[in-house]
């Protein structure tokens, strides 16, 4: 239970600072310290960012740095794909949504040095 409390913890204060939190900061966590399949760590970090993202989006909304109109635009859409991500993750093996989860973790942090 207390290395939950301490997932949730480094993703909420990742999820604030950087706009990130959920299965970049999660998932890896799960798997790592808690010996989560890929499936069910994903399944988790889902939940847990409609919790987490919540709080954030309240509290820069109460700030003034929320455009509803564009979140609506980037999220609606995000609906759809997340509908047909889940159903291609049920299709894929755990060691294979492992290593392209970490590819794409790799492909991300060199776009983000050569920026």
């Amino acid at each position: 239970m207390a290395r939950l409390v301490a997932v949730g913890l480094v993703a909420g204060i990742f999820s604030s600072l950087f706009g990130v939190g959920g299965g970049i900061v999660i998932v890896p966590l799960l798997i790592w310290l808690l010996a989560y399949s890929p499936h069910r760590a994903t399944a988790t970090s889902l939940g847990a960012i409609l919790i987490t993202a919540t709080a954030g989006f309240i509290l820069y909304a109460v700030r003034g740095h929320v455009h509803p109109g564009y979140a609506l635009i980037v999220g609606l859409p995000a609906v759809v794909g997340a509908y047909f991500g889940a159903g291609i993750q049920h299709r894929i093996t755990g060691r294979a949504l492992t290593l392209g989860f970490a590819a794409f973790l790799c492909a991300v942090a060199g776009w983000m040095l050569l920026s």
